[in-house]
């Protein structure tokens, strides 16, 4: 089942001086969802937020919170991050020693489990827990930072997760993140893309309300 093209500003490109203000921006411009990357410096070279914050951005949005767990043993953590606010919650294959066990964790605690893979990680490494999940995250640029550029070799894993639903009767979201623009947005929706997390290129465009109805306006090759 194909979904319809939705929108999810990555706050790690907002202005944190004045996140309550970055945030009703894009929700007035009409984003669906605010994408949080919770990176803990190991798992990655970066670091950025916590539950705390998490929890702030909570008591401010308007819109549903999608968490990317870019951290070691994310097991750990999920009940912090489902405390704090989360709508959907997803953590990293390479990450976590049980899979399984952490996605029906999530939808225990009433939340929607997603997983996610780097770009050097097989597909195949996700495929055991695509009938569990509600989210595929398929990351187009390494995990870590802001401002990359789209890594058009991910598209197979798109294509992939698409046939794979389709085969199986699923019905999960394919979520992209990585170097998404006016440039690249189409290409992801093309290869299946259906939630598209844009950072840099959505808060530093100058027509921001815009740039939302140009990715709302694709067509998503699966409909």
């Amino acid at each position: 089942m194909s979904h319809p093209v939705r929108v999810a500003p990555s706050l790690l490109s907002a202005d944190f001086a004045a996140l309550a203000d970055s945030i009703r921006r894009v929700e007035d411009a009409g984003c669906d969802v605010l994408h949080l990357d919770v990176m803990d410096g190991h798992f990655v070279p970066n670091l950025t937020f916590g539950p705390a914050v998490v929890k702030a951005v909570r008591r401010v949005a308007r819109r549903p919170l999608d968490v990317h767990l870019m951290i070691e043993t994310p097991e750990r953590w999920l009940d912090e991050y489902v405390d704090a606010g989360a709508d959907w919650l997803t953590f990293h294959v390479e990450a976590c020693a049980d899979p399984l066990t952490a996605l029906e964790r999530i939808r225990e605690r009433g939340v929607r489990p997603g997983i996610t893979l780097r770009p050097g990680t097989p597909f195949s490494d996700v495929e055991p827990f695509l009938d569990r999940i509600d989210l595929l995250l398929v990351m187009t640029v390494e995990p870590g930072f802001g401002g990359q550029s789209y890594m058009e070799d991910q598209e197979a894993k798109l294509r992939r997760a698409r046939e794979l639903r389709a085969d199986r009767g699923l019905d999960f979201v394919i979520e992209v993140d990585g170097g998404i623009g006016r440039g690249t947005a189409a290409r992801a929706v093309e290869a299946g893309a259906e939630l598209l997390v844009a950072g840099s290129a959505l808060f530093g465009d100058p027509d921001l309300p815009g740039f939302v109805r140009f990715l709302h306006g694709l067509n998503s090759a699966g409909a």
